[in-house]
């Protein structure tokens, strides 16, 4: 049957105390010997006892430095530490406290108030290991149900997203590009110091996770401009220009759903409604400049850009990515937001790399 007592490593060089703490224990605890403190490091590292009774005076390494390395250990650390010792300045047991020691027993040992004390910390080690194991599992359990919120968020993004692209049978992967050049524009300007504190994971994430939205609004458009095969007239690109009013629109009704004045969706409003602005302030809908644009749009702008520059439609064939670059470095200052540009050159190999990847003829790429 196996032995589910307590283990209690008991360390010290003097067979006559080696017995009374045998003696004393064994009938409660199982009891495991050292008789100094590198044997007591080994046979601790081997199976970590319960409790350690550790007497200061031993040959060699004293009980200070034993307890000092069993606390450096992080299998060890938590495992309580009483000494035992015929010392009872003050000083010393400061020392045995400075050393990481719970208690502190003095020579000779009264059973009961060995007994007393034993029992004492193996109850508190337990509750302690309780709270921790509670709080592992409270902490996994957390973070699942952030991982199936997150994951039910993207769901519902893509799942409105998808409502979008289908109108349109052209736009083939330009979801999924645009949604990695936004991370990858996003991750490269986090490692800016003017962006750093702007840029924090969790935003990027929700940037990333709401991009597939930003043209949520063309289900409003009506398919005689919608899927027109050619250039739009002044009349129908008026109407096409509303698509990101409507897009907004509809993330403040999903938002206003959820009674909260601030939701995940934060992100998503501003690159609905405002991808189409330029940085001098000539694009739609209100004609914002410079860093009146949010952050989130301004990146989805280059983003998109670069997807409808590179993409092949029935009225037109895809542009080479060398060329794509320099009409976006081109309009820095203009359309772009110039430290965005800047990132873009960057890394735009990587934006190739995807384009190549997702390319429309191979949707499972």
């Amino acid at each position: 049957m196996l032995d589910s007592r307590p283990v209690i490593l008991v360390v010290d060089d003097t067979p006559d105390n080696i017995t009374l703490l045998s003696g004393l224990l064994k009938e409660q605890y199982k009891v495991k010997v050292a008789t100094n403190g590198e044997k007591g490091l080994l046979i601790a590292k081997a199976a970590p006892p319960d409790l350690i009774l550790l007497d200061i005076m031993l040959p060699g390494m004293d009980g200070y430095e034993t307890c000092r390395r069993l606390k450096e250990d992080e299998t060890l650390r938590e495992i309580p530490v009483i000494f035992l010792t015929a010392k009872e300045e003050v000083e010393d047991e400061n020392k045995g406290f400075d050393s990481g020691a719970v208690d502190y027993i003095t020579k000779p040992i009264s059973s009961p108030v060995l007994l007393s004390r034993v029992k004492t910390h193996l109850t508190l080690k337990r509750s302690k290991d309780f709270l921790a194991d509670k709080n592992q599992y409270l902490e996994a359990e957390i973070s699942r149900r952030m991982k199936e919120i997150s994951l039910i968020q993207e769901v519902s993004v893509m799942a409105m997203a998808a409502l979008a692209e289908m109108r349109d049978t052209e736009t083939g992967n330009h979801i999924q590009r645009t949604k990695l050049y936004i991370e990858e524009l996003a991750t490269q300007l986090s490692r800016t110091d003017k962006y750093a504190g702007r840029l924090c994971p969790e935003h990027i994430g929700l940037i990333v996770t709401s991009a597939p939205l930003h043209d949520i609004g063309k289900v409003g458009i009506p398919d005689h401009i919608l899927l027109k095969p050619g250039k739009l007239t002044y009349e129908e690109f008026e109407v096409m220009k509303t698509h990101t009013t409507l897009g907004r629109d509809a993330v403040l009704r999903a938002e206003q759903l959820m009674d909260s004045p601030e939701t995940f969706l934060r992100f998503a409003k501003e690159i609905v409604y405002s991808h189409h602005e330029k940085w001098d302030g000539t694009g739609y809908p209100e004609g914002l400049a410079g860093e009146q644009i949010p952050l989130s749009a301004r990146l989805m702008a280059v983003a998109d850009v670069y997807d409808a520059l590179t993409s092949e439609r029935v009225y037109k064939a895809a542009m080479p990515h060398e060329q794509a670059v320099e009409i976006i470095v081109a309009d820095a200052g203009r359309h772009f937001d110039p430290d965005i540009v800047d990132i873009f050159v960057k890394c735009s190999y990587k934006f190739l790399e995807i384009s190549e990847r997702y390319k429309n003829d191979h949707l499972n790429a």
